[in-house]
């Protein structure tokens, strides 16, 4: 499993990711943000990074995709990507790295590869030097559970977008407190419509404290 960095903001790096198979694919083709990557096999038993140049579950007996329309093949799409990320610096605060989006392929999500946080935490890892905080917004329980395994925690802050303001610093993990943790998911608690899936997270983490950190991905 290959961890690569596409480029930063202003590179303009662009991703064409099979819009059947990822969700935000249409926002990884645009450029003007910065993109990292997951590629090759998860089961290969390494976590290699690669250098600056270029969740329901997944089920292998899942529904076929849909057929492309005319004109459109396979090959147009970017091969072998798992996960991707995309992420600007914040408009107000230059030292803040902002994460856009992050997307794990359909068969992957909740397949416990753990792969959207452990590409956040190599996302980290490059941004150390050049950023002092790392953001996201999420608006769904298991986005911030999962971002809460890349050392993220809640701030107390929302967006107007309805999503839940997480943060850490660039060189160590946020304050993981239970009573944090849970401050978040009482925010979800409170809302309607809420799916099934989610209900029952809720419910069965009632007096739970966060989730174990993935491991560090080695950058080297």
């Amino acid at each position: 499993m290959e961890f690569a960095l596409l480029g930063w903001a202003e590179a303009d790096p662009t991703l064409r990711l099979d819009y059947r198979r990822f969700s935000y694919a249409g926002k990884f083709v645009t450029g003007e943000t910065g993109v990292a990557v997951i590629r090759g096999d998860p089961d290969s038993g390494s976590d290699d990074a690669g250098g600056v140049a270029i969740d329901p579950a997944g089920d292998a007996d899942s529904d076929p995709l849909p057929p492309l329309p005319d004109g459109l093949t396979e090959a147009a799409f970017a091969d072998d990507v798992l996960a991707a990320v995309s992420f600007s610096p914040d408009r107000t605060d230059r030292t803040v790295l902002k994460i856009r989006y992050l997307t794990v392929r359909d068969d992957f999500r909740g397949s416990g590869h753990q792969l959207g946080p452990k590409l956040v935490v190599f996302l980290t890892q490059q941004a150390a030097d050049d950023y002092n905080r790392l953001q996201i917004g999420v608006n769904n329980v298991f986005s911030y559970h999962a971002l809460y395994k890349a050392g993220f925690a809640y701030t107390g802050r929302e967006t107007g977008l309805a999503e839940l303001v997480l943060e850490r610093p660039a060189v160590a993990v946020a304050d993981r407190s239970r009573a944090r943790y849970q401050r978040g998911l009482d925010v979800f608690r409170q809302r309607e419509g809420l799916s099934n899936a989610e209900t029952d997270f809720l419910a069965s983490h009632v007096d739970s404290g966060p989730p174990e950190l993935v491991s560090a991905v080695r950058s080297g």
